[in-house]
């Protein structure tokens, strides 16, 4: 329920039912006592079916009751502000009732009886019969707000599904990755030591430690890098090339999804990493290009050798690239290594 749902109307309810309170005193309407008992049932009811406030099963009834309660008002008290409970009942049926065919059935229900009730009481100040059959015609405002509420609501919760995708992504790329690579190096050792070859055997168990304290700290990067807001691709990307002493440029522009932005991110940040271990001392070039089809990441560095690697943080790089339609190349290009990511915009 919402802020206006919850102060707004009963202060709406509130002022209507004071003004007709006082305008029935100032003016007594023809069938006084009949006018003064609807008024209050109008308004009981109006309070009643302020939305979050009543339980299904009564919801009906009471709207219903409110619509119909209000609808006389029309013809016994045509010069007060009581008028305005039947146009604000019959808004309150579109919007609380589930079934749409219930709202409209108890909205007409409301103009016929307000039209029934003009021949009736035959007052000078009641408005033409004809005019009385619009009384019901909030409740399509109602159903419009209802919609509006519901899209809103599942806006909302697509929105949630797909940041829990893109944290599940991140978790399996940091953590999966880390812990198959550690998996792999350990089972390698067992073999090793199974074979009498204790010293490489030992090597693997380093190389194990190594993935575990790379792992970690990737894990931290994870889950501070998720805790922070999202930030522009090019304000990133160039925040990570002055933490890495790397150049960076950027050609074009545009807006990308959260998810293209997280990609391009972590691809930067692994391609930066790799650079500075595997081809220590050599400058690192970075490149943003915003096309019409594509957003594309080029990394590349003029180290003449280098060392060799695991290969894991570039499986995870092809892996986030493909689950977004893209491709990621990684090999030597120029006079050294160059790592280029290409993902559909």
């Amino acid at each position: 329920m919402t802020f206006a749902d919850e102060m707004f109307r009963p202060l709406v309810v509130l002022v209507i039912t004071v003004v007709t309170v006082v305008q029935l005193v100032d003016r007594p309407p023809r069938l006084p006592e009949l006018a003064w008992a609807l008024t209050a049932v109008a308004a009981a009811t109006a309070l009643a079916a302020v939305p979050g406030r009543l339980p299904d099963r009564v919801k009906t009834p009471v709207v219903a009751v409110s619509v119909l309660a209000a609808a006389p008002l029309l013809a016994l008290a045509p010069a007060t502000a009581g008028v305005a409970f039947v146009f604000f009942a019959a808004g309150t049926a579109g919007r609380e009732l589930e079934s749409r065919q219930v709202a409209i059935g108890v909205a007409a229900g409301g103009s016929v009886l307000a039209m029934v009730s003009t021949w009736v009481v035959d007052s000078p100040d009641a408005p033409p019969w004809w005019l009385c059959l619009t009384a019901g015609l909030p409740v399509f405002l109602g159903m419009m707000r209802r919609e509006r509420v519901a899209a809103a609501a599942a806006a909302e919760y697509a929105a949630a599904l797909e940041e829990r995708g893109r944290i599940a992504r991140e978790i399996h790329d940091v953590v999966g990755h880390s812990l198959s690579g550690i998996a792999v190096q350990l089972d390698m050792a067992d073999a090793l030591h199974a074979a009498g070859k204790s010293e490489e055997a030992n090597e693997a168990v380093l190389r194990a430690r190594a993935l575990a304290v790379s792992g970690l700290k990737e894990t931290r990067r994870a889950v501070h890098a998720l805790r922070e807001d999202t930030p522009s691709l090019p304000q990133a990307l160039a925040k990570l090339a002055e933490d890495h002493r790397a150049s960076f440029r950027v050609t074009g522009e545009g807006a990308v999804s959260v998810e293209i932005t997280q990609a391009v991110i972590r691809t930067a940040q692994e391609a930066l990493t790799n650079a500075h271990k595997h081809a220590p001392g050599a400058d690192v070039d970075l490149m943003l290009e915003y096309e019409p089809a594509v957003v594309r990441l080029t990394v590349a560095d003029n180290g003449r050798e280098h060392r060799a690697g695991s290969g894991m943080g570039l499986t995870g790089m092809r892996e986030r690239a493909m689950l977004l339609g893209g491709t990621l190349a990684a090999g030597p290009g120029g006079p050294g290594w160059t790592v280029r990511l290409e993902l559909p915009r």
